[in-house]
């Protein structure tokens, strides 16, 4: 029985398009203070909400406060050329939902200790975020 599981998930592991939990991106460029691009990929990073850019804030929203500008280029400062990422899943808007960390540590963890940035609890899938910098929550 033990084997049928092995075998099992090392298919799934293997599978393309199935996210493996720790793997690195490199070529990224920042797309506002809470995504990013890398390649392709558009990235959301896990459990907090930065400033939008002017005309982004949908009407009947709550945006996060700040200036989105210092936001962006908060969020450049911690770039690396490559960096680790753990995909947890994807938003409503294709995004990968993740965790990206460089020499800085945790993307979404510096923007909230430069306050560029606003936890969100109710977006932080297993409490990554939470459990990276308690300290930085608040």
């Amino acid at each position: 029985m033990g084997g049928l599981i092995a075998i099992a998930v090392a298919g799934i592991a293997a599978s393309p398009g199935v996210w493996r939990a720790h793997d690195t991106v490199t070529g990224c460029n920042v797309v506002d203070g809470d995504t990013i691009r890398c390649g392709g990929e558009r990235i959301r990073l896990l459990g907090i909400d930065a400033p939008e850019l002017p005309g982004h804030c949908r009407i009947g929203r709550h945006c996060a406060p700040g200036d989105p500008h210092v936001a962006t280029a908060t969020l450049e400062e911690a770039m690396d050329s490559e960096m680790g990422i753990e995909r947890v899943g994807e938003d409503r808007y294709g995004r990968t939902l993740a965790t990206v960390s460089g020499s800085r540590g945790d993307l979404s963890c510096w923007q909230l200790r430069q306050h560029s940035a606003i936890y969100k609890r109710q977006w932080d899938n297993g409490l990554r975020v939470a459990r990276t910098c308690p300290s930085a929550l608040f």
